[in-house]
């Protein structure tokens, strides 16, 4: 499937499928509306007056009961109130799931664009120059997409394999002019993301009944707490039980910071005092999100200088106790790292890998830097996907990577007009 069929499918949906979908739900409008015209109560203006004393005579010789003609204008009239208030609260049940939207495919997509305008702007106005400078793909052109790239902070390793596979499909398609040539750098760029391997973005999450430990790691100053708020968030939108567990016991603020994330999502912050041992907050966590039935325990950790020993001997002690409490357990252990840091944020992330076996990458503040390519670098360098990213500052502007939304939004512009020649 071409780069431009999966976008679209992305951005727009499987028409065939909305149509599916849409005579289903005709045939249940369809249904309900003849349901409701069979239970339609009887309003009281077209009830005659001979039926109404018909109807008292049968109770009164069944109940042989005495009714006045009083009570019959008040009870009959109740009766038919009672049972239109009934129809009314029946309707506002089934049309109440309807009012509730997901968000769309469109609106996500959206957010990548946005959150990635800085890099945009630098990065992708350059390569549009460059097409519009060379008419032909030549040993020139590619030398200089090659030097953009690089800026891109796309990393040295990443930039030389997409060089390869770019002049190999040139090549092979006998491509001349660069028309198009954005679609190509795309799918190559994705390709060397994905490298094969599928559900990258995807949470190891343990089945129903079991807790799922989520360990968050990284330097001071990334946005690691703000993470573990908006990921809380996320889960709790999604049904799930969450607490918080403050092991950052050495960081002025850090716990209270916590809380406050805590209290804004509502999710419980198992904490102790500023400078306690942070595996005991470990073990006290474990402890409470079981007794509590807990689905996800999120433990946040100190953020030293991952090149302080100290601190990645703490990390190695707090490991220990989650495991030794829970099998199997840290079931992820995420990075968060700085975007706007470019080269450095791949530094950390090879120390704290060999440390504590990062299984994913957060990747924070990615709407705040102009080298966004940082994305694709730490994936082909370290073969860590990246499983979150931050887009902005809202609480659900944290969204779970996609590796075509963010190529999308690295080339919105380009690609949005070959997309539309494409369609011409």
């Amino acid at each position: 499937m071409s780069f431009f069929k999966r976008l679209k499918d992305k951005l727009m949906g499987n028409p065939a499928e909305e149509e599916k979908i849409g005579a289903i739900n005709e045939e249940e409008a369809a249904a309900e509306q003849k349901q409701d015209e069979a239970t339609e109560p009887t309003p009281i203006e077209a009830t005659e007056p001979a039926q109404i004393e018909t109807s008292v005579e049968e109770v009164e010789k069944v109940e042989e009961v005495s009714v006045t003609e009083r009570s019959i204008e008040t009870e009959i009239p109740v009766a038919l109130e009672d049972q239109a208030q009934q129809e009314d609260q029946e309707v506002v049940i089934v049309e109440e799931p309807a009012k509730e939207k997901k968000p769309s495919a469109w609106s996500i997509t959206q957010k990548f664009k946005a959150g990635l305008e800085k890099t945009r702007n630098s990065f992708t106005s350059k390569v549009n120059d460059l097409v519009a400078r060379y008419r032909k793909v030549d040993e020139d052109f590619f030398e200089e997409l090659e030097d953009l790239l690089l800026q891109a902070d796309v990393g040295f390793e990443t930039v030389m394999e997409l060089m390869d596979k770019l002049r190999f499909e040139v090549q092979r398609k006998n491509i001349k002019d660069t028309s198009g040539i954005q679609t190509i750098i795309s799918e190559k760029l994705v390709e060397i993301y994905e490298q094969g391997e599928e559900d990258l973005i995807e949470l190891n999450m343990q089945p129903k009944g079991d807790l799922t430990v989520i360990l968050f790691v990284g330097v001071n100053g990334v946005g690691k707490t703000t993470t573990i708020g908006k990921l809380a968030h996320r889960l709790k939108s999604q049904g799930k039980t969450v607490v918080l567990a403050a092991g950052d016991t050495f960081r002025a603020g850090a716990i209270d910071q916590l809380q406050v994330w805590g209290d804004r999502v509502g999710c419980e912050v198992i904490k102790q005092s500023e400078g306690s041992d942070p595996a005991a907050v470990m073990y006290d966590a474990i402890r409470a999100a079981k007794n509590r039935n807990a689905d996800v325990l999120i433990c946040d950790t100190a953020g030293r200088l991952q090149n302080k020993v100290n601190l990645m001997n703490e990390l190695e002690k707090v490991h220990r106790v989650i495991s030794r409490e829970v099998p199997n357990a840290p079931h992820e252990v995420l990075l968060a790292l700085d975007a706007t840091t470019g080269q450095n944020a791949l530094v950390q992330a090879q120390t704290f890998k060999e440390v504590t076996n990062v299984t994913g990458i957060v990747l924070t503040k990615l709407d705040g830097t102009a080298k966004g390519g940082i994305v694709l670098a730490i994936r082909n360098k370290l073969h860590i996907p990246v499983k979150f990213v931050g887009l902005g500052e809202k609480m659900d502007d944290l969204q779970p990577f996609d590796a075509e939304r963010y190529v999308y939004g690295l080339f919105a512009d380009g690609l949005d007009k070959e997309l539309q020649n494409s369609e011409d």
